[in-house]
């Protein structure tokens, strides 16, 4: 199942996607339902179950909107964390050697992870604005899973009951922010909190089993800038499984439904991997297009400052989209 948050007027409401309708799951089972998507993932299998047997809807019935006429916000607009890892191995080999450096020992001991920030997460066609006097800005292409169950202490052999779903997130860099607070050796702070974008659908995990190869899954992963593709890897590379993080993020640590675990960048996944000759870091205008097999394509537009602060918010702080219509 794919599902969603969409605008509702003024509320952000649950939805799942059926072809080229969303169906508002609150309002389709006279409230059978939560209207929002973190209460429907604390619900749980019996949610799931409702949602599986709610059968095939069409235009004109109770609930029932057009995909194309809804403004899409991130799958979980206010998650409770997100933590995000750093579990690709060509990625952290090429993007260290850019500045300089060699893989750590450590890296191949466990697997690591910073916070960010988990209010200020963008969705589809948001607009995105770097910090102001940044000239670095960056994408990052990335997975993330969903923890859909709590869990202390869990096994890797154990982790794949624990996870909800799975989408596309580009977790913005300010990489000149950054390589400055770096050298205090802390981690990556205000180079990373400024915004993080997920979408377009929280894919629950069965609909993956497809693309299963063994603990991976075999999920291309691409990058665009302007309609030209400069990142290109797949999920089944990757050196930490999502098994391997939720492992290691619930050790001695209690994870909760609605907690996001980023993968970090596939290789060739950002600008500061491939190097600027081969494209220029982002300016206002440039829209980056992100798509992952089986979990759709998140695309989002850098603005400039004045262009953020020029621009109308409805009442809840999101920005709709440009091409899409409240409902």
């Amino acid at each position: 199942m794919k599902l969603v948050s969409f605008l509702k007027g003024k509320e952000v409401r649950a939805g799942i996607v059926q072809d080229e309708f969303v169906i508002d799951l609150h309002e389709a089972t006279d409230g059978g339902l939560p209207n929002d998507i973190l209460s429907l993932i604390e619900r749980g299998e019996e949610a799931l179950e409702k949602m599986d047997g709610l059968g095939i809807f069409s235009g004109g019935e109770k609930g029932v909107y057009p995909l194309k006429e809804v403004t899409l916000k991130a799958p979980i607009p206010r998650p409770v964390s997100i933590r995000d890892f750093y579990a690709f191995e060509d990625h952290v080999k090429t993007a260290r050697k850019r500045r300089g450096l060699d893989v750590v020992p450590e890296w191949y001991e466990i697997p690591v992870f910073y916070f960010t920030n988990h209010l200020a997460v963008k969705g589809p066609d948001e607009t995105i604005t770097g910090p102001d006097g940044s000239e670095w800005l960056d994408y990052e292409l990335e997975i993330a899973c969903v923890i859909g169950k709590e869990g202390r202490n869990i096994s890797r052999e154990n982790a794949e009951d624990h996870i909800y779903g799975y989408f596309i997130m580009n977790d913005w860099s300010a990489r000149d922010i950054q390589k400055q607070e770096m050298k205090v050796g802390l981690g990556p702070a205000k180079g990373k909190d400024f915004a993080t974008s997920f979408g377009p659908y929280l894919v629950t995990k069965d609909e993956l089993e497809a693309y299963r190869d063994g603990d991976r899954f075999d999920l291309s992963m691409t990058a665009k800038v302007n309609g030209k593709q400069l990142s290109k890897g797949n999920y089944k590379d990757i050196y930490y499984t999502f098994a391997d993080m939720v492992e290691r993020a619930s050790k001695d640590v209690t994870l909760y439904p609605g907690e996001v675990i980023g993968s970090g960048t596939v290789g060739t996944g950002c600008i500061l991997e491939l190097g600027t000759e081969t494209h220029r870091w982002l300016k206002p205008g440039d829209e980056v297009e992100l798509e992952i097999g089986g979990l759709g394509v998140l695309r989002n537009k850098v603005a400039s400052a004045r262009e953020e602060e020029n621009h109308v918010l409805p009442s809840n702080g999101g920005n709709p989209s440009q091409t899409s219509h409240h409902v």
